[in-house]
């Protein structure tokens, strides 16, 4: 890690600390906190002036972030019955967990100043021009979808849309992607996308492994692969028992009768385009599935992957108007054939109904969500890319088929152009046909001699051998460029017109036509481009209509400053795979972002490489399995998994080879020591690693964490801790230090970056040293994952880097006290909700004081036999009020988890709370009698502005009541776009895409 300057180390807060600086208000203390980390001289004078308040920056995110006021706070502690906030946090967290004193930070940065500073490190960062490909391009992103979409928090503040009636908009956007991707792939299903294109390509392998019953063990892969989706597929088949079989296409053989898939680069990855008929008929004798890695761009001029047939096709949908961004986040794809659509990972957005029969979207199959299935999984996909694929989506709607295939046709004719170049220049052409990408021999030079040459042009082009090198064109390249790039060949002249000549064939032409729906066809202007996006963010409710208090999900601010670099050059245009040094501002940002996630959490190490929540977990657990191993324990598989578990762990655990060992929860929500106990002796040979949530599932700080820790240790196992509920803890316990072994750490909660409507995620793993040595490989290093144990966990070296940015400047305005007081007024927060809720319903699952955490679980078991009233119901009845429901049914069935988060203000929890005890009021009238179970205003919520205006009322309840239940509704109604939709229907007839 490097060295910063630093001030002084800070002292923990405490009511000792506010009396030494006779500080008694909290925004005082937020004040106090900004002077105290402020380097400066060590002089008297200088010590003096840094208690001024004037030496604070008046922009400070600290007290901008905490959403209550002073007033606030001390009427919100008297509402729970504390008299300060440290007795409350006294009171919630055990006091022999806490940490004694928090690690340094470096200096707190107001908001401008941190603005600079990002400058400063992007300037560092030095933006070739990249013609490396890859999978990876440069493009456009149209500036009506840049500030529409990717920069419009109305977009990415949005949460998962798994409450539909008020995430149409959305729904309707990613089933526009599903429609593009199944269009161009000529394939009829579509998810609504995955992390990345090698991820996607995993998940496809295991689709084939499934199909095969396990029976059949070996999957081909093209040699003409790319080499990070190569490194990814070696890596997941190790765990589940694949084994991959990389050989030229002409080596293919299918004789042995195990091969359940094959996956074929079209393009390959050198950019060669190949017949692959035979292949796919070669493949359908052994009944072996057909995967095809693809480009959409080059799929508007090639045959379709179904049209060979192909049964499986993924890709990266990133040159359809998405940032490089080093790397990411990007929205990869998976199409398949219809009898693979109830195998399929992921998210699908489908169509149905609503409760008035008008068309409505929703997510469909919902426990297609494999992680749902538990240890039966065999994929922990959670997250996924939706504001990516949002903005691929739009991309494909603004230019439509004709405008994509002018930029597909406009590629092509520069890379045939270079190609002639080059040819000139005395090399010769590895493969004459291809799309943007041109395979060059090198005659007289060689390709480490051409790849420097290009360099000091300020261009970066791939070697593929010692005498081979790759040129890839984009959507961005100008005739300049392969001008230059000609004469770095040796091409004296360069050759060009506008209707250069195509080096696809005719018998790889693409003659079928594609996305010719309506809504590809009619939002080419701006003006209607941007009537569009904003048509659609007006039907969902994000962030910038309510809180949304999604328990374990930590929906908070995402502060307009922490994203400013998400679209500047110096960060957005880099290629992952250009040289180390030309990302020198990248690395040091990486390097700073490690260094204090590892200060807050008391790891040694952290990886920034899983691109969600679910591949961080996978990725410590991949850890753990590579530490046994290289202690000669190989025989340690068993991992155990609390009943209260989030579905993933089992999920992730299975991926990783081990075997799911449940562990009983007791009615209070702890974990059953006996059982436990029972267990490791059970299984004290071959346990491998426990996998907890802490906070638990359940909201609450248990007691004895660091006893489970020492208990699982003397077994010989490894302790998984769950980071989903960090925001709870950041300073007040450290993970690594309580005895957790390794945890990922959801940066798209806990470190501010936006869940975008469903994604993107990032979770990277922290770990003690002794598991560092295990942590996720750079893929394209030569050998990364042929070792046992060793692994990647993504295509992308560094992950989703673009958005690293984030929680890099989220942490750098908070500072190591402005973390700690987010964590405090996270647990001041959910108990102040909790006490006003508490009376009016049952408050399950608290801590040795009666408090919870930073979120807490009402059950509403109690209703449905009194008045038919379940926790969807409830959920629904929200959207009236304008809100998005907590966490519905889970951990339990009949719950919703409430957690506000520190960001809220008091006036936005006390409607929250007023809505919920409105709603109690209702189910009241039920169990009264005074409306009958199945008709009243809770069973036909959420009801639309098209319901309420009809000139036919037969509801017995007035119209008033169904749309502006609280006065506060009158002049600032978010109406719900739809009626409640009807899932059954959709999943009896499933639709992933729009008709032609």
């Amino acid at each position: 890690m490097m060295a910063f300057r630093r001030a002084p180390a800070p002292q923990r807060v405490s009511a000792s600390w506010r009396q030494a600086r006779g500080v008694a208000s909290t925004s005082a203390i937020r004040s106090a906190e900004v002077v105290d980390e402020v380097s400066t001289p060590d002089t008297d004078a200088s010590a003096t002036a840094a208690q001024a308040p004037w030496h604070a920056p008046t922009d400070s995110l600290v007290w901008r972030h905490i959403g209550v006021t002073d007033e606030d706070t001390t009427e919100m502690l008297d509402v729970i019955g504390y008299g300060s906030l440290d007795e409350l946090v006294d009171a919630t967290v055990p006091e022999h967990l806490r940490v004694q004193e928090i690690e340094d930070l470096p200096e707190l940065l107001g908001e401008r100043q941190m603005l600079h500073e990002m400058v400063h490190i992007g300037s560092m960062n030095r933006v070739f021009r990249s013609f490396i490909g890859q999978g990876y391009y440069n493009c456009e992103t149209p500036p009506v979808i840049k500030r529409g979409l990717l920069e419009s928090p109305g977009w990415y503040t949005q949460y998962t849309p798994y409450q539909a009636e008020i995430a149409q908009g959305r729904l309707e956007s990613l089933f526009n992607f599903q429609t593009m991707v199944s269009e161009l792939t000529a394939l009829p299903v579509s998810n609504a996308s995955l992390l990345d294109e090698p991820t996607a390509a995993a998940e496809a392998m295991g689709i084939c492994y499934v199909a095969g019953r396990g029976k059949k063990s070996d999957f081909l892969v093209d040699s003409n692969t790319h080499p990070q989706t190569i490194a990814l597929l070696r890596s997941r088949a190790k765990a589940i028992g694949v084994n991959v079989v990389v050989r030229d296409l002409a080596e293919l053989d299918f004789s042995s009768g195990t091969v359940c898939g094959v996956l074929v680069h079209y393009p390959g990855s050198d950019g060669r385009i190949t017949k692959l008929d035979e292949v796919t008929a070669a493949a359908k004798e052994a009944k072996a599935l057909v995967v095809c890695a693809t480009d959409l761009l080059a799929l508007t001029m090639i045959r379709a992957p179904g049209e060979f047939g192909a049964d499986i096709a993924v890709g990266n949908s990133q040159r359809f108007g998405v940032p490089l961004g080093y790397g990411g986040p990007h929205a990869g794809f998976i199409a398949v054939q219809q009898q693979l659509a109830r195998r399929l990972p992921g998210r699908i957005v489908g169509e149905t109904i609503d409760a008035s029969g008008k068309p409505a979207y929703r997510l469909a199959l919902q426990t297609r969500e494999q992680h749902i299935r538990r240890s039966k999984a065999v994929s922990n996909i959670c997250t996924a890319q939706a504001l990516l694929a949002n903005t691929a989506a739009m991309y494909a709607v603004y230019h439509g088929p004709k405008g994509l295939r002018d930029i597909a046709g406009r590629v092509h004719g520069l890379a045939t152009t270079f190609a002639s170049a080059a040819v000139a220049g005395g090399h010769t052409l590895v493969h004459p046909e291809f799309f943007d990408t041109v395979a060059v021999r090198l005659n007289g030079i060689t390709a480490d001699e051409m790849v420097n040459r290009a360099a000091m042009q300020e261009m970066n082009i791939r070697k593929l051998d010692d005498s081979t090198v790759a040129v890839a064109v984009d959507e961005t390249t100008l005739i300049a460029d392969i001008a230059e790039l000609g004469e770095l060949f040796g091409a004296s002249t360069l050759t060009h017109s506008s209707a250069a000549p195509e080096s696809i064939s005719k018998e790889n032409a693409r003659e079928s036509d594609y996305l010719t729906q309506e809504v590809f066809n009619m939002y080419h202007s701006e003006t209607e481009m941007m009537r569009y996006l904003k048509r659609l963010e007006n039907k969902d409710v994000s962030l910038t209509h309510s809180m949304i208090p999604l328990g374990s999900c930590t929906m908070k601010l995402n502060a307009a400053v922490e994203m400013q670099a998400v679209t500047m050059s110096n960060f957005a245009d880099i290629h992952p795979y250009a040289p180390d040094d030309q990302a020198a501002g990248y690395h040091l940002l990486f390097s700073e972002t490690k260094d204090m996630l590892c200060k807050v959490t008391g790891y040694d190490e952290v990886s920034l490489q899983p691109n969600s929540g679910a591949q961080g977990e996978l990725a410590g657990l991949m850890a753990i399995a590579g530490y046994h191993a290289s202690r000669g324990d190989h025989q340690r598989n068993i991992c155990l998994v609390p009943s209260s578990a989030h579905g993933t762990n089992p999920a992730s655990a299975v991926m990783a080879g081990m075997k799911v060992v449940e562990v009983a929860v007791g009615s209070d929500g702890v974990i059953s020591d006996t059982d436990l106990r029972a267990k490791c002796e059970a299984h004290s040979d071959n346990l491998a690693a426990i996998m907890i949530t802490y906070p638990s599932t359940y909201g609450v700080f248990e007691e004895g964490v660091d006893e489970l820790c020492e208990l699982v240790h003397s077994h010989g196992g490894q302790v998984y801790l769950d980071g989903a509920n960090m925001n709870a803890q950041v300073n007040l316990v450290q993970p690594g230090k309580i005895g957790a072994d390794v945890s990922h750490l959801n940066l798209h909660k806990t470190f501010c970056i936006p869940h975008g409507g469903g994604g993107p995620g990032m979770g990277p793993i922290g770990v003690k040293a002794h598991l560092s040595p295990f942590l996720p490989k750079n893929p394209l290093t030569a050998g990364a994952t042929d070792k046992p144990g060793d692994f990647a966990s993504c295509g992308a070296p560094f992950g989703s880097s673009l958005i690293t940015t984030i929680s890099w400047a989220y942490m750098r305005m908070m500072g190591a006290h402005g973390l700690m007081n987010a964590s405090k007024y996270a647990i001041l927060n959910a108990n102040y909700m909790m006490a006003r809720l508490a009376p009016h319903y049952k408050i399950r699952f608290t801590g040795t004081h009666g408090r919870c955490a930073h979120e807490f679980i009402i059950d509403v078991a109690e209703f449905k036999e009194a008045a038919g009233i379940e926790a969807a119901d409830i959920a629904k009845r929200l959207q009236d009020f304008g809100l998005h429901a907590p966490t519905v049914s889970w951990p339990l069935s009949t719950a919703l988890m409430i957690e506000p988060t520190e960001s809220e203000s008091r006036t936005a929890m006390d409607e929250y709370c007023d809505a919920l005890i409105e709603i109690r009021a209702e189910i009241t009238e039920i169990i009264e009698g005074r409306y009958t179970k199945d008709n009243n205003v809770l069973k036909h919520a959420p009801h639309t502005l098209e319901a309420t205006m009809s000139d036919r009322w037969e509801r017995p309840y007035p119209r008033s009541k169904a749309a502006y239940p609280l006065p506060y509704l009158v002049g600032n109604k978010m109406w719900p776009t739809v009626s409640r939709v009807d899932d059954v229907f959709g999943d009896k007839n499933l639709k992933t895409k729009l008709a032609r």
